[in-house]
């Protein structure tokens, strides 16, 4: 059986972290074994991030609606406790870009959830 290099394949696999590791401070986008390193580390940065994403957007979701209900004189748990009483069924993001952008509609899911 005839023996197998793996030059084309070991280059490409080198040049695609090199590629990625493009842009890095010193060694880590110059020497292949400390891109390698930096590469991995940093992908799974990346995915930890797109996680803290989500989390983040919906606390920034929650302080936006805490702040206008409070300016409606209701705190956030009593307002979402009466909008699921009166099965109002609107997300976060969608009461907190109302919340920024239309105050008067705001003010009226404020009085339905102040029935409730």
């Amino acid at each position: 059986m005839a023996r197998i290099k793996r030059a084309v394949n070991a280059q490409k696999k080198r040049r695609k972290v090199m590629k990625l590791a493009k842009g890095y401070f010193g060694a880590k986008s110059k020497q292949y074994r400390a891109a390698t390193e930096q590469v991995r580390r940093s992908l799974r940065y990346a995915y930890i991030g797109r996680k803290l994403r989500k989390r983040e957007f919906r606390r920034l979701w929650i302080v936006r609606i805490n702040a206008a209900a409070r300016a409606n004189g209701m705190s956030y748990s009593m307002l979402m406790n009466g909008l699921k009483k009166q099965n109002i069924n609107i997300n976060r993001k969608m009461l907190a870009e109302i919340a920024v952008n239309d105050a008067a509609g705001f003010t009226k899911l404020v009085e339905l959830a102040r029935k409730a």
